[in-house]
């Protein structure tokens, strides 16, 4: 199975080292050669620095064999542009793409596109904390 991850920053080199470790085989895209680090010294995986959104980049990165497509840039709208070519122009179904927006992440995903929204995933975690605290009784009357 090949993955392509563009973006290899925390989020990226942590999905890239874990597919790797699971037999896959797996491409990190990052406009930065420093980002190589991130992949640790027995990577054996490749890398392309390169931006992305271009297509020959995506091509040196093999996308026109990959299986499945990982971005997760810091940015949302690079990432919902080269999640629409991976998905659109390649044709991998499985495109995940990461969107710190839970209103564009919605607007897209309904679209047909697979996108995570932590920031979505932190907001309910957090709330679901703050309900499982066992909070007295007279301070929650107190408050209202």
């Amino acid at each position: 199975m090949k993955l392509i991850v563009i973006g290899c920053g925390r989020v990226g080199s942590t999905i890239a080292k874990r597919f790797a470790s699971e037999g896959w085989d797996v491409t990190a895209v990052d406009e930065k050669e420093a980002a190589l680090s991130r992949l640790g010294e027995n990577w054996t995986g490749g890398f392309i620095v390169g931006h992305g959104m271009d297509a020959s980049v995506l091509r040196d990165a093999g996308i026109e064999e990959a299986d499945a497509v990982v971005v997760s840039t810091d940015g949302d709208n690079t990432n919902l542009v080269i999640g629409q070519v991976a998905q659109k122009r390649f044709g991998i179904d499985c495109t995940v793409v990461r969107i710190l927006d839970p209103a564009r992440a919605d607007f897209y995903r309904e679209r047909g596109l697979r996108t995570i929204c932590p920031t979505a995933t932190a907001i309910d975690a957090l709330t679901e904390a703050v309900r499982s605290c066992d909070i007295p009784q007279s301070r929650q009357e107190a408050s209202v």
